[in-house]
């Protein structure tokens, strides 16, 4: 079947299957039929608040029914759907709007953004605004989602493709009219574009208000679930429940167990392959910019013990060394990645930079290929922390930590953690004095709270040198020698 915009194919599904179910939030159901009628709808209240094509829509709400219906409404105008956190602080949310220009906010409290059209959540449009279906649109950018960025700044990744799919192909193993389940907050780009790919190929999408282990074996068995998405944190969860609990349940239509966002630990995945089988367990490796991406089953990995997949079709990997060469198989470098469409074509970013050499894009990462052209991944952006599969760049905490008048200077490293992979640790030299319950007060103002530190450390001397810079490699390795002495 050919492209089709991405209201249509919400129109197209619901002829298909009127009462099929479409989407599914802590035990209520929207038919295929009622998610068309109620986001045509949505989307014509919209456009009387000056909605048009191409314009981004901010999305600030929990998991929710809500979230996946503005999105849809946002996509029936032929605009692009911007998620963040519902949680984010106003500083953030501010800066994010207005790099954004939203037309509108949909998740805030209104008037809390200035002149910005703000809509609280629960928002319901005018019961006499039509129902029927609108002309077909399409946008620029299918989505927008939102990264903090090695800078510490926020940044969008302004998708490459427009808001139109074939609602008949699979994409990402996801097959049509299949029950999905997203356990993942949606404001997250992995959760929100497999919610959005499941819905687009006519799945039951069932969304979770917050991961919980047992619910989610809870919700495969109750469902059928055939596909869902974790990160290795969930993963560790699920497999720290008692053995008892974890095997009650039947997982039995469970095809795709898809693990992103982290690296999952050895002894973990083959826990999960040894459980389900090694043809259920999946992993994508990529960024949001898309510019390729890896994927390996569970029988390859076993054969690959450690790698993150080959590069699927669409782009290619190569290996850099500090030279800017190509490096040979087996040898470990920075991680660069073509789209075969060429630099440029799978993302825009607003508020950044691509790191760039020649026409390839790095986004930090350190790995080597194998003959075979199997990834393994050595670290992922050294300065990043990735805490329960969530992204904190250092620099934006450093930054946040900073703004405090008694602080001179700072630095942020991940230090190990087992239940979340890392914790968010602040080294913090600060001559006027300072708490620890000041500095949470004050970062509870500017962060989110998975960036804020879990820990904090009180130094007499600079943090950085002359120059401004901090080697944070050293700073972690130093602390991780340390927990090593005390642990032996």
């Amino acid at each position: 079947m050919a492209l089709m915009p991405i209201g249509q194919i919400i129109e197209w599904l619901a002829d298909q299957d009127p009462t099929g179910p479409a989407l599914t939030f802590e035990g209520t159901t929207l038919t295929r039929h009622a998610l068309e009628q109620r986001t045509n709808r949505l989307a014509r209240a919209y456009q009387a608040l000056g909605v048009v094509e191409n314009d981004l829509v901010t999305i600030a709400l929990p998991n929710g029914l809500e979230f996946l219906e503005v999105a849809i409404a946002t996509w029936k105008l032929g605009a692009t759907p911007q998620p963040i956190s519902h949680r984010l602080p106003q500083l953030e949310r501010e800066a994010i709007v207005a790099l954004a220009d939203s037309k509108i906010v949909v998740g805030a409290t209104p008037g809390s953004l200035g002149q910005r059209t703000v809509l609280a959540a629960g928002f319901e449009p005018d019961p006499d605004l039509p129902d029927t279906p609108l002309p077909p649109r399409v946008a620029r950018h299918w989505r927008a989602p939102t990264s903090g960025g090695s800078t510490g700044r926020p940044k969008l990744i302004l998708s490459g493709f427009p808001g139109q799919f074939d609602p008949t192909a699979s994409a990402y193993r996801i097959q049509p009219n299949g029950v999905q389940l997203i356990p993942g907050p949606l404001y997250h780009n992995a959760p929100f574009t497999f919610a959005a790919r499941g819905l687009f190929l006519g799945n039951h999408v069932i969304v979770l208000p917050k991961f919980d282990p047992k619910h989610t074996l809870e919700c495969v068995e109750r469902y059928r679930v055939d596909y869902t998405l974790l990160v290795p944190t969930m993963m560790h969860r699920i497999w720290r429940l008692e053995p008892t609990i974890r095997d009650r349940f039947d997982l039995s239509s469970l095809q795709v167990m898809l693990h992103l966002a982290a690296p999952c630990p050895p002894w973990l995945k083959a826990a999960w392959i040894d459980w389900l089988g090694p043809e259920r367990i999946h992993e994508l490796y990529g960024g949001t910019e898309a510019q390729a991406t890896t994927w390996i089953t569970g029988t390859e990995w076993l054969s690959h013990r450690g790698s993150v997949g080959r590069a699927q079709v669409g782009g290619q990997i190569k290996i850099v060394g500090t030279d800017g060469q190509e490096l040979p198989a087996g040898e470990v470098g920075e991680v660069y990645m073509l789209p075969d469409t060429g630099p440029g074509t799978t993302y825009r970013y607003l508020g950044a930079e691509p790191k760039r050499l020649g026409d390839w894009e790095s986004l930090g990462d350190i790995g080597s290929l194998d003959p075979d052209g199997y990834l393994y991944l050595a670290d992922r952006q050294t300065d990043m922390i990735l805490r329960g599969g969530a992204n904190v760049y250092p620099a934006e905490v450093e930054a946040a930590i900073e703004a405090h008048p008694a602080v001179r200077s700072s630095a942020v490293i991940g230090l190990p953690e087992e239940a979340l992979g890392q914790r968010v640790h602040a080294i913090i030299d600060a001559p006027g004095g300072v708490t620890e319950t000041e500095l949470l007060a004050h970062l509870a103002l500017h962060l989110v709270q998975y960036k804020i530190p879990q820990s904090f450390e009180f130094v007499l001397t600079p943090v950085r040198d002359d120059a401004g810079k901090v080697r944070r490699s050293a700073l972690r390795a130093q602390r991780i020698d340390a927990l090593k002495a005390a642990a032996s």
